[in-house]
C-alpha cells in the first residue's frame, strides 16, 4: 500500500510556473490531437489520459497505484452517471422513432413554424434548454441534434447549432446541480451563488438566439429573423434572472425555457419572418455542398425526410409530446417533491474509492473528498429517463423485447462515445488528484491581484472544456476561486459564480460534448471539424464574460449587490 500522497504545486524545479507549464501538457495534448492532428475524439481523450498519468507519476511523484486508481474512478464516473444519462436519453428518443410518433412530433414543431431558423430557436434553444434543466450531461445535445437533422439540417450545421444553444442554460442545468455543488464545496449559500450567476449568464443568453440564427443561415438569416431571435433571448434572460434571484435556483431553467417558448409562439401570432422558402432552399443546398457523409457505429445517422403538413388532432399532438411530458413530470416529482427526493437520495450508495480513499490528500494535508464515489442507481437522471422510457413504452404499446433490442443498439452506436467520455473523466480525476489542476489555478491567480477577476471565468471554461460538465468544473475550481478571491481582496461569491458562468461557454468545445453531438447526428469521427465550427463562438463569449466579471468586481459592483 502506498503512503498518503500530498500534491505539491512546486513539484517541478521548486517553481510554480514550471510546474504549471508541465500541468498544462495533458490539456494541450487533447486539443492538439483534436484541433491540429484532427484525430477522432476517443484517440485524443486516450492520449490526454496517458499524458495526465505520466505527468502525475514523473513530474508530481504520485505513486503509480494511486494514479491508476484515480484514473479508474474517473472512468467509472464518466460511464455512470454521465454516459448512463446520454444512453437513456437517446434510447428514449429511439422509442419515439420506432413507435412512429416522432413524425407527429416533427409535424407539431413544423406547425409552430416551418422556417428552419425559427425551428432552430424553438428546438435547440427553447426545447434544448428545458432538457438541460431536467437532465443535462449531454442529453439536450443528443436529442435536439437528432431532431434538427430529421427536419432537414445538415449534420454539421445541426451539431454546431445545438452546441451553441446549449450554453445558455448550462449553469442552472440538471435542477441547478453545478451551483449546488459549488455551494457545498465552498460553504457559500448556493442561493447567493445562483443569484450572482443570474446576473451574469442572462446577459450572454440574450444574444445566443441571434448567434444561433447566424450559424443556421448567416447574416441574411439574422437580418430576416432578428426580431424573434431577440424576443426569445430577452424572454429567456429576464426569466432566468427573476427565477435565480427571487424564485428558485432549481427551477430557473425550466421557467426560462418555457418563457422563451411562449414568447416565440405568441410572437408568431403577430409576426412572420421573410424568406422562409428561400432559407429552406439555401439550407438544402448548403447541406449538399458540405459533402459530410454520415458516419458512426450504427452505420448511418438520422435522415431528413419530408415533414407532413396535415392538421393533427389534439390527441395526436399530446401523444407526440408524451415522452417529454413524462420526463418533465418524472423529474419534477423526483427533484422537487421532497418526500420522494429524500427517499431516492437515501438509496444512494456512497463509499470511498478502494485503495485511494484516505491515501490521497489535499494541499492542506487533509483527506481528499474526491475519492468519494456515489452510486445513485435510482436517483440518477439516467435512471429517471429509463423510468420515463418504460412509461412511454407502455403508452406507445411497444413490445418490451423491441425496446430492449433498441437499447442494445444504442449502446453499440455510442461505444466510441463511451470510450471518449470515460477517458476524459479519467484525465480530469488524475489531474485533480495529483495536483495538476490546482497548480494551473494557483499559477493564474499568483501575482494578478484584482485582475484575477478577468481571468476567473477562464478557469471554469477550461474545467468544463476538459470534463464536459460545469458541475465537474466547479468541483475542480470552486474552492480555488474562493481562496484566490480572498487573497486578492475580491468577493468570493463573485468569483465562484464566475467559474460557473465561464464554464457554460466551455461546454461546446468539450471532447465529451463534441462526441455526443457527433454521435447523435451521425458524424462520429468528425469531432475536430465540429470543434473548428464552434471554437470562435466559445472564445468570443468567454472574452465577453471575462470583461463582464472584471467590471462587476469594480465599476459594476452594484450589479451583484
Amino acid at each position: 500500500m502506498s503512503t498518503p500522497y500530498t500534491p505539491d504545486v512546486t513539484a517541478v524545479g521548486d517553481s510554480l510556473f514550471l510546474t504549471a507549464m508541465v500541468s498544462i501538457i495533458p490539456l494541450a495534448v487533447v486539443f492538439i490531437f483534436l484541433g491540429v492532428l484532427k484525430t477522432k475524439a476517443h484517440f485524443a481523450a486516450l492520449a490526454g489520459l496517458a499524458a495526465s498519468i505520466l505527468v502525475a507519476i514523473l513530474a508530481f511523484g504520485m505513486p503509480v497505484d494511486l494514479t491508476l486508481l484515480g484514473a479508474s474512478q474517473g472512468i467509472l464516473y464518466g460511464l455512470f452517471p454521465i454516459m448512463w444519462i446520454v444512453l437513456a436519453a437517446i434510447w428514449l428518443y429511439e422509442l419515439t422513432v420506432i413507435s412512429g410518433r416522432f413524425e407527429d412530433l416533427r409535424t407539431a414543431f413544423n406547425r409552430i413554424s416551418d422556417d428552419p431558423r425559427i425551428q432552430g430557436i424553438i428546438i435547440a434553444f427553447c426545447f434544448g434548454g428545458l432538457l438541460e434543466a431536467l437532465a443535462g450531461f449531454g442529453a439536450p445535445v443528443a436529442i435536439t441534434g437528432v431532431m434538427l437533422v430529421s427536419l432537414g439540417f445538415s449534420p454539421m450545421r445541426a451539431a454546431a447549432t445545438v452546441l451553441l444553444a446549449n450554453t445558455a442554460p448550462v449553469a442552472f442545468g440538471a435542477i441547478g446541480i453545478p451551483i449546488i455543488t459549488a455551494g457545498n464545496l465552498t460553504g457559500i449559500d448556493y442561493h447567493e451563488i445562483g443569484a450572482v450567476v443570474g446576473r451574469q449568464t442572462p446577459i450572454l443568453a440574450m444574444f445566443v438566439p441571434l448567434l444561433l440564427v447566424m450559424i443556421v443561415d448567416g447574416k441574411r438569416g439574422l437580418k430576416q429573423t432578428w426580431p424573434i431571435a431577440l424576443v426569445s433571448g430577452i424572454a429567456f434572460s429576464i426569466a432566468q434572472f427573476i427565477s435565480s434571484n427571487y424564485i428558485s435556483v432549481e427551477l430557473t431553467d425550466i421557467i426560462a425555457s418555457l418563457a422563451a417558448l411562449i414568447a416565440v409562439v405568441v410572437m408568431l401570432k403577430f409576426w412572420k419572418p421573410k424568406g422562409t422558402v428561400e432559407a429552406r432552399e439555401r439550407l438544402a443546398l448548403a447541406a449538399q455542398e458540405e459533402h459530410v457523409e454520415p458516419t458512426g457505429g450504427a452505420g448511418t445517422g438520422p435522415v431528413a425526410t419530408a415533414v407532413s403538413t396535415e392538421k393533427m388532432t389534439v390527441g395526436r399532438t399530446v401523444m407526440a409530446f408524451l415522452p417529454y411530458i413524462v420526463v418533465i413530470v418524472v423529474f419534477s416529482l423526483a427533484k422537487l417533491f421532497t418526500p420522494l427526493k429524500n427517499w431516492l437520495a437515501s438509496t444512494d450508495l456512497k463509499f470511498g474509492w478502494p485503495g485511494s480513499d484516505g491515501n490521497i490528500l489535499t494541499l492542506a494535508g487533509k483527506p481528499s473528498t474526491a475519492t468519494q464515489y456515489t452510486l445513485g442507481y435510482l436517483s440518477n437522471a439516467g435512471t429517471l429517463l429509463i423510468i420515463s422510457g418504460v412509461i412511454v413504452m407502455i403508452a406507445y404499446r411497444i413490445k418490451p423485447s423491441l425496446a430492449v433490442k433498441e437499447f442494445g443498439k444504442t449502446i453499440y452506436k455510442l461505444r466510441y462515445a463511451l470510450l471518449t467520455v470515460g477517458s476524459v473523466l479519467g484525465l480530469a480525476y488524475v489531474m485533480n488528484m495529483s495536483g495538476q489542476t490546482i497548480t494551473i489555478g494557483q499559477w493564474l491567480a499568483a501575482g494578478t491581484g484584482a485582475f484575477f477577476a478577468f481571468l476567473s471565468p477562464i478557469l471554469g471554461w477550461v474545467g468544463t472544456a476538459v470534463t464536459g460538465s460545469d458541475t465537474s468544473a466547479n468541483a475542480l475550481f470552486a474552492t480555488l476561486q474562493q481562496s484566490a478571491a480572498e487573497k486578492a481582496g475580491l468577493d468570493p461569491t463573485l468569483l465562484v459564480a464566475a467559474n460557473t458562468s465561464g464554464g457554460v461557454v466551455g461546454k461546446m468545445i468539450s471532447p465529451q460534448n463534441l462526441t455526443i453531438a457527433a454521435t447523435a447526428v451521425g458524424l462520429l469521427g468528425k469531432e475536430s471539424e465540429i470543434l473548428r465550427r464552434v471554437l470562435k463562438w466559445s472564445v468570443g463569449l468567454l472574452l465577453a464574460m471575462c470583461v463582464l466579471v472584471y467590471l462587476q468586481s469594480n465599476v459594476l459592483s452594484w450589479m451583484i449587490g
